[in-house]
């Protein structure tokens, strides 16, 4: 058994890792945060240890960032007597279990074998996924129209290298899940996989977020922040609308595909960088170098082996598999079992050019499988698809229904987007979309 101590007393990482040693259990001990975060991102533990106070990223970060990350190491939360709340906090937020300072580290160590059992029971109740389904599943991400089956090898060609990725194709054509899967398929695909959508951040606010900060590198900034790239570690980070990205920042971006290093904002130091750069557009980059809107350099640098994704009105064979995969997706979200579409219904998606893509056929399954009754999807329940009209032209009912819900949501999380996008059920980044979408701030 491996596992990791985070704690800023000296004293009491020394003890328990002498204890630890004694009872035949190695461990590695760590002062804060942020060494706790790369001892994470480049090595493997059993279990971890982790004080909640600390000073920069506290523990509740460091475990909130883990959930983030996929990192499944289960964790033991200590506190003392007078922070006995916010373990039990943490246990709500996916720590394990919980001591209060001072313990005896015989518990601890009884604690961290039951860890280890359940771990283990898990693993050997999980059975593999046969091949057939696994197969399915990747062709239902991929798609077997024949763009599509080039598409496939060229990820398998690439996954395996470092190369720099540019993935370009209108919006809703699935570049964030090809993306998603040249990591699934390249060297380290347990390392994290970050996605940051470009054009949902506010531009004053992206340097922090790819860079990060120091503590008091602008009007608050109460603590050091660690950067996208940073917490990408050696996985993959995946720059989505590259082409919003403002000029002054490409200039920085263009810096650190060249040198591979970055300086956090109010710092002095460059640090190493080492994930994989894939990032995506639905814009045409090379009209916005001639405007002078994009810098020539950096396209260069980004564009080393380029991905086109092909819309979906000119992959039509694969409207069917998308539809099984789709259903089955969103009927379990719904706690239903997926209907099957009628031939009138199937039809009539084979003959819709689908301007949104992937992401409007998911959309128009969503609302037939609420329409819907019994085990069949009838061509009535799929809605008028002849109109392609523009939501932002003629808002139908149900969409103002949905401006009002995100406007109440973020009232009531007072601006907190990742508050409200959880009270939403929704993603941070699905958030962001529908916020521009309504044009709400």
């Amino acid at each position: 058994m491996r596992v990791l101590i985070v704690d800023d007393e000296r004293n009491i990482r020394t003890s328990l890792k002498k204890y630890l040693g004694l009872e035949h259990i190695e461990s590695v001990d760590v002062e804060n945060g942020e060494a706790a975060l790369n001892a994470l991102l480049n090595e493997q533990f059993d279990a971890v240890i982790l004080d909640l106070k600390l000073p920069g990223i506290n523990g509740q970060e460091v475990l909130q960032w883990m959930q983030t990350h996929g990192i499944p190491s289960p964790v033991i939360m200590i506190s003392a007597h007078g922070q006995i709340n916010d373990a039990v906090n943490a246990l709500k937020c996916g720590a394990q279990d919980y001591l209060v300072k001072p313990f005896d580290p015989a518990e601890l160590v009884i604690k961290l074998r039951s860890l280890a059992e359940k771990e283990q029971d898990k693993k050997q109740n999980n059975t593999l996924e046969p091949t057939a389904n696994a197969a399915q599943k990747e062709n239902a991400v991929i798609g077997n129209a024949p763009a599509m089956r080039l598409l496939s090898r060229q990820i398998d060609r690439i996954a395996a290298t470092d190369v720099t990725i540019l993935i370009t194709g209108e919006s809703g054509t699935g570049k964030e899940i090809s993306a998603r899967e040249i990591h699934a398929r390249g060297l380290l695909p347990s390392a994290p996989f970050v996605a940051v959508n470009i054009g949902g951040i506010h531009e004053g606010l992206i340097e922090s977020e790819l860079f990060g900060h120091e503590k008091g590198a602008f009007t608050g900034a109460t603590s050091r922040k660690i950067g996208l790239f940073e917490l990408a570690g050696r996985g993959t980070l995946f720059l989505d609308e590259i082409g919003e990205m403002p000029m002054p920042l490409q200039v920085k971006l263009l810096r650190v595909l060249q040198e591979r290093k970055i300086r956090r904002l109010g710092g002095i130091a460059d640090i190493s960088v080492n994930a994989r750069i894939i990032s995506a557009t639905n814009r045409n980059l090379e009209l916005m170098i001639k405007e002078g809107k994009f810098r020539e350099d950096l396209y260069y640098r980004l564009n080393v082996f380029r991905l086109e994704l092909p819309p979906l009105r000119e992959r039509a064979e694969d409207i069917p598999l998308f539809c099984e995969f789709l259903l089955k997706k969103l009927g379990s979200r719904m706690g239903r079992t997926a209907p099957a579409l009628s031939g009138e219904a199937l039809d009539r998606l084979l003959s819709y050019s689908f301007p949104g893509n992937i992401r409007e056929l998911e959309n128009i399954l969503e609302r037939a499988l609420i329409y819907s009754e019994g085990a069949v999807i009838k061509a009535a329940d799929l809605g008028d698809l002849a109109i392609n009209v523009p939501v932002k032209d003629f808002p139908s009912s149900l969409e103002l229904i949905e401006k009002k819900a995100v406007q109440e949501a973020l009232e009531r999380c007072r601006g907190n987007r990742t508050k409200a996008a959880q009270v939403l059920g929704i993603s941070r980044k699905t958030l962001l979309n529908k916020i521009r979408l309504y044009g709400l701030h």
